[in-house]
């Protein structure tokens, strides 16, 4: 006799509880999806503008000199013949491909609010890396490329195709070489000025030999 089959056992599913929509049960796990959706969102734009500024800041990475610093005319023609006109090529190129009455493609639009806008953000003022500064470069040739937050460590000065001519520090910094400078420099001023100062107190007698030598006796 052959032996009976043992029958399978079948586990069910278990079912997925349903909250009615009004319960405070619902509302939490509504709250809470809400939540994640939200910093999902948060860390995508995060990487994102992280993502974007590693491209900025790459460009002038690549733009340091093999040896040395940049003069400040250098660097405005790297911005104004290199930067900004990056994406020209490709600009061309959608123009090209649309018929004659077609309206804009969505990229030709995006190149070209692009360019107006960081046309216009160095002609207000355009915040780079000071690559005129050797101290700066020195510390820039060390980024790897995609640490962003090592860029806070850098000068920055703020440049504008008004004046060609001028530039002002705009951040001084974070790295600990950058602010001994400063404080070098600051303490060197403070002492010309306690020199000067202590010159224009003194009283004309202690001028008279000279004066006299020069323009005759004081009167």
């Amino acid at each position: 006799m052959a032996p009976s089959k043992t029958p399978k056992s079948t586990s069910r599913p278990k079912k997925e509880k349903v909250f009615h929509p009004d319960s405070r049960k619902a509302g939490q796990l509504s709250r809470v999806q809400l939540r994640k959706a939200k910093l999902a969102d948060a860390a995508s734009k995060r990487t994102q503008k992280h993502s974007a500024q590693a491209d900025v800041y790459g460009f002038f990475y690549h733009a340091i000199p093999p040896e040395g610093t940049l003069s400040l005319e250098e660097l405005h023609l790297i911005i104004s013949n290199v930067w900004l006109t990056r994406h020209d090529d490709e600009l061309e190129q959608e123009r090209a491909a649309r018929r004659k009455g077609r309206p804009k493609s969505t990229r030709e639009s995006k190149l070209e609010e692009i360019k107006l806008r960081e046309s216009e953000q160095y002609r207000t003022g355009m915040d780079v890396p000071d690559l005129t500064h050797e101290a700066t470069v020195q510390l820039f040739r060390k980024w790897d490329q995609t640490e962003v937050a090592y860029i806070q460590l850098l000068r920055f000065i703020r440049i504008s195709s008004v004046d060609s001519m001028t530039a002002v520090v705009s951040k001084q910094g974070e790295h600990y070489s950058l602010k001994q400078s400063v404080t070098a420099q600051a303490s060197n001023e403070a002492m010309v000025t306690d020199h000067d100062d202590t010159l224009l107190v003194e009283p004309p007698s202690r001028f008279a030999s000279t004066m006299m030598m020069m323009d005759g006796p004081l009167s």
